[in-house]
């Protein structure tokens, strides 16, 4: 089945350039030293895995498992947790890896989760940053990939109704074919 897409925002190959650029900034940040790269899931868990084999570092990966999303296209607001083992953060580097940053509400709440556990250090690295979104009180964007414009997207971990992960782009999802209604 052919993906109901409008159009194709960022290909494989841009992707893939971007997030190697991405990993020599972290490398460089952090040369001889250990991070502990906490995904947050479902989504970046393919940006995470990319990222991983370009980085030249000991590393250590967790997951926080996330969703205020549900199976619509805009944020529902109240960010949902799920439980699932997390490592031992306190007095190591720690930086959150997101697919995207839409409203901040995901990556504030892991953010506050992980300062509670007193790491050394914390950062983040998020893949896409949608553009004239109006946000409050955030954490800090360390390391960006792509600013996208505000519209539904789907590929390369973000899904729509858990479908459409898997391609290796970021396209916008057709809102016209019925998928969004």
């Amino acid at each position: 089945m052919k993906p109901p897409l409008q159009k194709i925002l960022i290909s494989r190959e841009q992707l893939q350039s971007r997030i190697k650029q991405l990993a020599q900034e972290i490398n460089q940040d952090y040369q001889g030293q250990e991070l502990v790269l906490v995904s947050v899931l479902k989504g970046s868990v393919i940006f995470l895995a990319d990222l991983m084999q370009e980085l030249d570092l000991d590393v250590e990966m967790g997951f926080l498992y996330l969703s205020s999303y549900r199976g619509e296209t805009s944020p529902q607001g109240e960010v949902k947790r799920y439980l699932i083992p997390f490592p031992d953060i306190e007095d190591r580097h720690v930086m959150l890896v997101e697919d995207i940053f839409d409203t901040g509400a995901s990556l504030s709440y892991a953010w506050e989760l992980c300062k509670k556990k007193n790491p050394r250090s914390l950062k983040t690295c998020v893949l896409l940053v949608k553009q004239d979104i109006a946000r409050t009180a955030l954490p800090p964007l360390d390391y960006q990939g792509f600013t996208i414009p505000n519209e539904f997207v789907v590929g390369f971990g973000l899904d729509y109704k858990e479908k459409y992960r898997q391609l290796p782009y970021i396209a916008v999802l057709d809102a016209s074919s019925g998928s969004n209604g």
